[in-house]
């Protein structure tokens, strides 16, 4: 029903481009809780995160979301839309029609604290897990040079903002709770291979080698490669095909290879 009713002045206060979407928001916590149902104004050229602002102006005071930025760079306003992992800040809501319900949920890989706020203290577990970047001992400060094909390759990992989409989506993480112990995910794993292809890092030779330790102490084999972790990366990192595979690649050589075994041992016996 559009229009001033006869008789009736129109509304001047609402946009021409202004309409009523049905929400359904998951409300609780970690002792449990549902979806609640709200009718909400939407504006043109609004993010979801606007809509979930205007929920707790008017309707919702008390509605948890963790947010920062409002620019698809903190990675703070994580959920899940429709159940796909995604950014509230950078979903407009021109992707969905008028009369589309809108459901936002949790993460559901991670613990609710309250409402759409959970806890991922997991993901800096894992984080505290990887070894860092290991200087080579005979170069100092300012004294690092690197071709440009190699900073461009590793830059990309760069750009990640821990999001932690993939950690939701990764349905190693998902579907099995078990599972957590002996697997970093896919943002941690990007991590050691990052590392890994760096041409400076002497890790190895300080003793720790990444290949074998993606494979042993970070659950590599449990990646299938299904590639739902870079399909919701907002920085559109290749995680699967530029990370993942060639670390997998080379963690099989670095095992299985027979070559590359008996230049190890060789190796050992001369050092």
């Amino acid at each position: 029903m559009g229009g001033a009713v006869s008789g009736e002045a129109p509304d001047t206060t609402r946009p021409e481009t202004s309409y009523d979407a049905h929400f359904k928001v998951w409300r609780g916590d970690v002792d449990g809780g549902g979806l609640e149902d709200f009718t909400v104004e939407v504006n043109e050229g609004e993010v979801v995160l606007d809509i979930i602002h205007r929920l707790q102006a008017t309707q919702a005071p008390d509605l948890a979301v963790r947010w920062n930025c409002k620019a698809g760079k903190c990675g703070s306003c994580s959920a899940e839309i429709n159940g796909r992992p995604r950014l509230l800040c950078m979903t407009r809501m021109s992707v969905f029609d008028r009369d589309e319900i809108v459901t936002v949920t949790p993460l559901r890989a991670f613990p609710v604290v309250r409402d759409l706020v959970t806890d991922v203290g997991f993901n800096y577990e894992k984080a505290r897990q990887v070894p860092a970047f290991v200087p080579p001992p005979d170069l100092g400060p300012g004294e690092y040079r690197m071709q440009q094909e190699d900073v461009g390759r590793s830059q990309e990992f760069r750009k990640c903002i821990e999001c932690f989409l993939c950690q939701d989506t990764c349905h190693v993480v998902r579907d099995h709770e078990e599972n957590k112990a002996a697997f970093a995910g896919p943002r941690f794993l990007m991590r050691v291979a990052e590392l890994d292809m760096h041409p400076l890092d002497a890790a190895e030779d300080a003793g720790h080698d990444r290949k074998t330790a993606a494979q042993d102490d970070h659950g590599l084999g449990y990646c299938n490669i299904t590639k739902c972790c870079t399909e919701v990366c907002p920085e559109n990192i290749k995680i699967t095909d530029n990370a993942l595979i060639p670390l997998k690649e080379r963690a099989a050589d670095r095992k299985y290879d027979p070559l590359v075994w008996l230049g190890n041992k060789i190796r050992r016996r001369t050092t």
